[in-house]
């Protein structure tokens, strides 16, 4: 379907360049006039043509349509409409974009954290509040799910929502053949450096947690510190702990087993059928990530106008085709491949969500005790290389200075037999002057 798109749409541009009236609102993005007042509404989207406006956009890897694939490419789209350039980079972690955000090393005007991270990004009020005047296709167009009882932005100020989706074990069928319906298959040694690990602390902490029977907003110190056991006790069997480089080492097949997003395993089984999804039986992550602008931003409005952009029921939809996520704007699913939109995947039954647990914020003295016991775990790892012929990592510490002592050893062994061989050839040859003297 996505190439079919690609095709109409290469068409309807050659058509529109030979007809003088066919406007820009009447080609972008849809190649047809909508009949909504906003949605490709040319007066909206003009306000910021030549003024030489920059956006700076900052997401997850892997996680908007960027044209690859046969798929649209939303932020061209964007671009052409609006006049403004979009500077479009990406980060793998909450973690890693708090901390760069922290730092006041960088400057963005859109993010797109997820829901816990929101609400503490909120906390220490590094979020702006937006203005919805600015963005209508809010109020149309995002399901009303998603403006009730959302216990990140309670209020709903600060965010709207971009996509949603839950957490599962992604396997491959080829070489996995025990029953995947738990997270104890993580510690299943018979799959040792064959398993990937979320390299998060967030993440990895609920899966220990979850595995423990415990919740995955626990400040329980001693819960904390068990769930830390239990992720130095997988280590051994870890192959890698990873975000982004999930894709290769799945649809290469150098890793069998791994924790991800459901939306992402999507992609990855168009490029490996023989990678399967199971939703754990002790529960899993069910989690929002939301479109924000930082405090301080200094394009707010044309922030503003983006986040609008990206709520429009045929942008969604396209967006939510080509990255595999469950999108919470009303319409967009008519926009959707037919196998996807109806996936039990990407959009699972009541059953599964009822099974799903949200992050919540943690305090700052739980988020700092997590995060110690995390790096302390992490820190044995001093390598990312992995072997050429099987993807097996070679990782820890102890396993180096393990080498190392078997090498000392066996120099120190054959120095010794050298030695000793010596002496034995040395006697000998004294032993035979002796006898050739006497004679």
């Amino acid at each position: 379907m996505k190439k079919i798109f690609a095709v109409l749409l290469c068409v309807l541009l050659l058509a529109s360049s030979l007809a003088a009236s066919v406007t820009a609102s009447e080609m972008l993005p849809g190649n047809t006039v909508s009949s909504d007042p906003y949605a490709f509404d040319e007066e909206y989207y003009s306000k910021f043509k030549g003024q030489g406006v920059k956006l700076y956009v900052y997401n997850w890897g892997e996680y908007i349509a960027d044209g690859s694939d046969g798929s649209e490419d939303v932020i061209k789209m964007f671009e052409e409409l609006t006049g403004i350039d979009v500077d479009y980079t990406t980060y793998d972690t909450n973690e890693g974009l708090y901390s760069k955000l922290q730092s006041g090393s960088a400057y963005y005007d859109v993010i797109i954290p997820s829901d816990y991270m929101i609400s503490r990004m909120i906390e220490k009020d590094m979020l702006e509040k937006l203005d919805f005047s600015n963005i209508p296709n809010f109020e149309k167009y995002v399901d009303d799910t998603f403006k009730n009882d959302v216990e990140y932005d309670p209020t709903l100020e600060y965010s709207v929502p971009y996509t949603w989706g839950t957490v599962g074990i992604i396997y491959n069928t080829k070489y996995v053949t025990k029953t995947v319906d738990s997270w104890d298959i993580l510690w299943d040694e018979d799959y040792a450096k064959k398993i990937l690990m979320f390299d998060n602390s967030r993440d990895a902490f609920a899966i220990a947690l979850e595995k423990l029977g415990y919740s995955v907003n626990t400040e329980n110190v001693d819960e904390i510190n068990e769930a830390a056991e239990l992720l130095k006790a997988q280590k051994p069997l870890v192959q890698n702990y990873v975000m982004d480089q999930i894709f290769d080492k799945m649809v290469e097949e150098n890793a069998w087993i791994a924790p991800y997003y459901a939306g992402d395993f999507i992609t990855m089984h168009e490029d490996n059928e023989n990678l399967a999804f199971a939703f754990p039986k002790e529960g899993s992550n069910f989690f929002v990530d939301a479109m924000c602008i930082p405090k301080g931003a200094k394009n707010k409005t044309e922030a503003e106008e983006f986040i609008n952009f990206m709520c429009d029921p045929e942008i969604a939809g396209r967006n939510a085709d080509a990255i595999g996520y469950a999108t919470p704007v009303d319409g967009a699913k008519e926009y959707l491949d037919e196998e996807w939109a109806n996936s039990p995947v990407v959009y699972p039954s009541e059953e599964v969500l009822k099974n799903g647990r949200t992050f919540n914020a943690l305090s700052t003295e739980a988020n700092q005790k997590m995060d110690e016991l995390w790096t302390k775990m992490r820190a044995a790892e001093v390598s990312d290389s992995a072997s050429p012929d099987n993807g097996v990592q070679v990782t820890a510490k102890n396993d180096y200075m393990w080498i190392a002592y078997c090498l000392g050893g066996a120099v120190v062994g054959a120095l010794v037999t050298w030695i000793f061989m010596h002496r034995e050839y040395r006697k000998r040859l004294c032993d035979d002057k002796d006898y050739y003297k006497n004679k």
